[in-house]
């Protein structure tokens, strides 16, 4: 199999996870069949049309854009057995019952291509035991994989071999998850719920029963292990009704069941309060209840001494939220545990719960501990993992912390922690990760990461506390300052291409980013193939830096913040015009002046997860950094190649987009907006951007490249603004924009069409700045657009006035 490639998939099960896997795997351009029973009653494929049909539905959108839908293939298994041999993988998504999946697995195995891959998507059953009575050929073939929910955007993907699966098929496996869709891989061992829910389902279960001791309300809990600890912001009830109460109540039955030596598992039974949610038919949020309950705009939580539902208005006492602010997470760790406070003592009971669990559980449910700091994180929302997070706090003075609590019996269980933890080379370097790898315990040492090669295209893989890889001080220094670092990598055959990244809060282009970039585009004009625009992390950039330009407009007015608009704009055309490849490697938000410099690069490769959008107008500014003109020139060469069709039926799209801050929910469908163009690549590994877009800028170079001619382009002029603002009357007299948002949108119109001229005429890029930057000078001067900009400084939220 050493020319393995997944060029078609099936997917046998239609149900949530099974129709949301098909899903983005049309999102990927991966032809798929989705396979259920056949009807009883009209079209033997009405199920999986039913499921296929809802995919357009559901929010978060399983889609790029809905209408991907219809490229999800419908089958049954009574007429189309026969398509699996088209297939090099398939997927089994059915319901969590063993003897159902070995009914299925005897109904289409002989259908099963002679090389095609066989995986099952369970989330916690064994996958030796859903193998037993497998052909032998297909036998080597088969393994777990199991997707988070929802797979399109939970990035953690679980590998689980049987002890008869061949090396290759995890190796090509892993490959088409990680490049195809995207995918972080951790590879687990074949043990009850693998090692996310194994870990996360615990930390839920040592949640309800701390909070239980420390008579903590279930919207006080959320509060404090949502973002505050650096987690998911639903927190831990509310990610329960998420998932759904009775898909939890499954996980944690299957380790009631099957994990009855477990140290722990006094402790795996279902809640009663859980138990008796399910009862009542409430399960989360698919129900419309479970531990919360929505009533209108109110949200209301569970009191479970009552019976009923409450407001859910409680929060983290102030004291505890300032402690968990505190940076360094050895204070933050000792001032928990020493704290008096119940909320204080339940975050550190949580946290050594789970410390005490993966250092106990580590060589039973993973290779190594890099594998469960990637599933909490990937797979629950931890913004660091657990054994990172103990290692930052210092691995032994924690170690001894847990082991005091053992003593004492406080935790959970009294089993103590593995010899490995507190001697050895663990203790001696400080943590189970280190430059050369992370601990694998039954191994006994320090193991690097996979050197698959589809990790080359990695050029910074997710990074692990311990390992000392940091972005931005990697490869060699041009030029840097307080505000961007220009720089290159030091691998061979990438290192002829000069990287910009910013160094600001959020990636915002200040006045200093601004003169930053223009340095850059002459530097690499003189000694390189081209100039990649990337920053580490997320977003790609927030747009203009209102911290820096408020000031600057309240001390100056209009004079002070003229020559910084200006510059701006001519930053854009040097970007556009330069003469070597410019590419913007995109992630994350690309919002107001973060779209407007992608936009103006030559080429844009983008995460499929990237959001683009020109925003001013929640800020009560228009695009003033170039995003009207280029909206104005692509309607033109839109219509230059449609000549019958009249310029404002390419215009009016656009206008509408900037009058009301509509932002991408993806990149395909910012591709449809305009934001990207047919030839800009969308990569699906947030991991492999910076690596596309330098080979992007290259293959650029190498097939001549040439800056774009600067051409005049027809305007709409005063018959187009007129059209525009009637449409935007009738939206402002409908109530659905407010009378300072109609002006916004009748001034956007009024450049966009290139001003009070006659329809028609000529004009170019210099003359459509020229308006943008009238309008957005005199627009600082509002007491309305000051009221949005403050509210949105103060708040990091749009406000409308």
């Amino acid at each position: 199999m050493s020319n393995f490639l997944v060029r078609k998939v099936a997917v046998l099960g239609a149900g949530v996870m099974g129709a949301q896997i098909a899903a983005h795997c049309v999102n990927a351009k991966v032809p798929v069949v989705l396979f259920d029973l056949p009807a009883k009653e009209g079209p033997k494929n009405g199920i999986v049309q039913k499921a296929i049909d809802n995919l357009r539905k559901l929010s978060p959108a399983p889609l790029a854009v809905p209408e991907l839908a219809s490229l999800i293939e419908p089958a049954n298994y009574e007429d189309d057995l026969a398509r699996l041999k088209e297939c090099d993988l398939v997927i089994e998504a059915i319901a969590e019952r063993m003897d159902w999946k070995h009914d299925l697995y005897a109904k289409v195995a002989s259908a099963i291509g002679p090389r095609a891959i066989f995986a099952t998507n369970t989330s916690g059953l064994s996958i030796t035991e859903l193998s037993k009575g497998m052909a032998p050929g297909l036998l080597p073939r088969f393994c777990g994989v199991h997707f988070f929910n929802p797979p399109r955007y939970m990035h953690l993907v679980e590998l689980i071999p049987t002890a008869h699966t061949e090396p290759a098929i995890l190796d090509h496996l892993e490959a088409f998850l990680t490049t195809v869709l995207g995918k972080g891989v951790v590879r687990a061992k074949d043990t009850p719920n693998f090692i996310g829910n194994r870990v996360g389902v615990f930390g839920l279960l040592s949640a309800m029963i701390e909070a239980e001791r420390f008579g903590l309300t279930y919207d006080v809990v959320d509060d404090l292990t949502g973002a505050k600890l650096g987690r998911a912001k639903s927190g831990t009830f509310r990610t329960g009704d998420v998932v759904g109460l009775d898909t939890l109540a499954h996980v944690i039955k299957t380790m009631e069941d099957y994990l009855p030596d477990d140290p722990f598992a006094a402790h795996y039974g279902t809640p009663p309060v859980l138990a008796g949610l399910i009862k009542q038919g409430a399960l989360g949020q698919k129900t419309g209840a479970g531990f919360f309950r929505k009533q209108g705009k109110a949200i209301l939580r569970l009191d479970p001494a009552k019976g009923e539902y409450v407001p859910a208005d409680g929060k983290a006492d102030d004291a505890v939220a300032r402690i968990l602010k505190n940076k360094d997470a050895g204070q933050r760790l000792q001032a928990l545990r020493d704290s008096e406070h119940p909320q204080a003592q339940f975050l550190w009971a949580i946290l050594r719960d789970t410390f005490q669990y993966i250092a106990v559980h580590l060589a039973d449910i993973a290779g190594t501990a890099r594998d469960v700091d990637f599933a909490m994180r990937w797979g629950f929302g931890h913004g660091v993992g657990p054994f990172e997070l103990w290692q930052q706090a210092g691995w032994l003075l924690v170690a001894q912390w847990v082991q005091a609590d053992i003593a004492a019996g406080k935790t959970l269980s009294s089993a103590p922690l593995p010899a490995w933890v507190t001697s050895g080379p663990v203790a001696e370097r400080g943590g189970v990760h280190t430059p050369e790898g992370s601990w694998n315990p039954a191994a006994g040492r320090f193991e690097p990461r996979s050197s698959l090669p589809v990790y080359a295209r990695q050029i910074f893989r997710a990074p692990l506390a311990g390992e000392g890889i940091v972005p931005l001080a990697a490869g060699k220094t041009v030029f840097e300052d307080e505000a961007i670092r220009l720089w290159t990598l030091d691998r061979a055959g990438l290192d002829d291409v000069l990287i910009a990244s910013f160094k600001t809060k959020m990636h915002t282009i200040s006045p200093a980013v601004t003169l930053g970039l223009l340095r850059a585009v002459d530097l690499a004009e003189q000694d390189y193939r081209g100039l990649v625009v990337w920053n580490p992390g997320e977003p790609f950039s927030a747009g203009a830096d209102l911290q820096a330009i408020v000031p600057l407009f309240m001390s100056g007015g209009v004079q002070a913040v003229a020559p910084e608009e200006e510059r701006l704009q001519q930053l854009m055309l040097r970007l556009r015009y330069a003469q070597v490849p410019t590419v913007a490697a995109l992630a994350g938000m690309a919002l107001g002046g973060g779209c407007e410099l992608s936009v103006y690069c030559a080429r844009r490769v983008a995460h499929f997860e990237t959001y683009l959008g020109l925003v001013e107008v929640g800020v009560g500014l228009i695009p003033g950094g170039g995003g009207l003109t280029y909206l104005a020139r692509r309607a033109a060469q839109e219509r230059a190649l449609a000549p019958d069709m009249p310029l404002m039926a390419f215009l009016k799209k656009y206008a509408f987009q900037a009058a009301t801050a509509q932002v991408s929910k993806s990149a395909v469908e910012a591709r449809r907006m305009g934001y990207l163009l047919d030839d800009d690549p969308i990569v699906f590994n947030v991991h492999e951007v910076l690596y596309a877009a330098i080979r992007e800028a290259q293959a650029l170079h190498d097939t001549g490249w040439r800056a774009p001619w600067k051409e005049p382009f027809a305007a709409a002029g005063s018959e187009g603004i007129a059209m525009l603002s009637a449409q935007l009357v009738n939206m402002r007299d409908g109530g659905f924009i407010s009378d300072y948002d109609y002006r916004l949108g009748h001034a956007i119109a009024e450049i966009l069409c290139g001003g009070e001229i006659e329809a028609g005429s000529l004009v170019d890029e210099q003359w459509i700045m020229a308006l943008e930057r009238k309008t957005f000078m005199s627009l600082l001067g509002e007491p309305k657009t000051q009221e949005r900009l403050m509210g949105m400084m103060q708040t990091g939220k749009p406000i409308r006035n």
